[in-house]
Formats: structure tokens, C-alpha cells, sequence
């Protein structure tokens, strides 16, 4: 935050007239202004978030033990959502020209996704996909300059009888 923005929220604040009401307003405006993240281990409802993320179409299919959300994005990326009849995000795929945010999509294990990808950096591995396997999360990413796919799953999350390969 720049200088100024934060002198110019002092000089706010300070004012008597505005009180308690105005801090209020303010704190509002802050809150509402932060991005929504959801993804990955979310409940079904983080499904319209991400797609107004991404600004793209849904598609949805379902099966006996979980449905689909295909989300397309206008710039070609297709992100598939899969979720439990218990109503819970166990899985998400990934593919096109360029990588989704990552964010948006792993939501509380981008952290597991953000430290995996600067182990390989360091390691000076090149480039190579990246592998997460882990009790809490397994991803698979990798690709080439407009050719991206990848996929992440919760294994504690797959549903009775839905093996890891269903989420591609």
C-alpha cells in the first residue's frame, strides 16, 4: 500500500464526525475488496466461485458417486472440478495454453503446492513435471509453453469405488 493511500486512511479515520460508522464502512469495503479463494477440499458451492474467477462456462455431469464441473475459460484453459456426493471438492484437472491459478484452484494446499515447486527449483532438477505425493495431497503438473495439464486430489477425499485415474 502506498504512502499516500495510507495517509489518506489516517486522515480518515481521525475524523471525530465519522466515528464508529465509518470505521465500519471502511472495514467493509477491505473485506469485500479480498479475493475469494476456493478450490481443492472446498464444499460444491466453491464450484460458481472459481468459474467467476475464471470468467468461464460450466458444464456439469454426474455419475452415481460424484460430478463433474467442467469449467472453460475464454482463454482456452479447461479446469474439471470433481465432487463428491458428500459434497466436497476431491479432485481437479487441469489442461490448455496456459496454467489456471493455482491458487484459486488447490485453495488450502496451494501452500503444499507453492513449497513443492521451490524444492525443485532449488534442487536445479530442470525442467521436468512436477510430482506431489503426499498423505494430504497428490498433484501431478507439467507441459510446455501453451500446453499445460496437470491434476491434484485429496486421497483421504476419493469417493468408495473412484480410483486416482478417474480425475484427468
Amino acid at each position: 500500500m502506498s504512502a499516500f493511500r495510507l495517509h489518506a486512511i489516517n486522515r480518515f479515520l481521525r475524523r471525530e464526525h465519522w466515528g464508529f460508522p465509518g470505521l465500519m464502512i471502511l472495514a467493509s469495503a477491505v473485506l469485500l475488496s479480498l479475493p475469494a479463494f476456493a478450490g481443492l477440499g472446498d464444499d460444491a458451492s466453491s464450484v460458481q466461485a472459481d468459474q467467476a474467477h475464471m470468467q468461464g462456462a460450466l458444464r456439469s455431469t454426474q455419475t452415481a458417486a460424484y460430478t463433474v464441473h467442467e469449467i472453460t475459460a475464454p482463454t482456452g484453459t479447461i479446469v474439471r472440478e470433481y465432487v463428491s456426493a458428500a459434497g466436497k471438492v476431491f479432485g481437479v484437472a487441469w489442461q490448455g495454453p496456459w496454467r489456471p491459478d493455482m491458487r484459486q484452484i488447490l485453495s488450502n494446499y496451494f501452500e503444499n503446492y507453492r513449497q513443492a515447486s521451490q524444492a525443485q527449483v532449488n534442487s536445479h532438477a530442470g525442467r521436468r513435471p512436477l510430482v506431489i505425493q503426499q498423505p494430504e495431497l497428490v498433484l501431478e503438473s507439467g507441459g510446455h509453453m501453451r500446453s499445460f495439464m496437470g491434476r491434484a486430489y485429496i486421497p483421504a477425499l476419493l469417493p468408495a469405488g473412484v480410483s486416482a485415474e478417474t480425475i484427468q
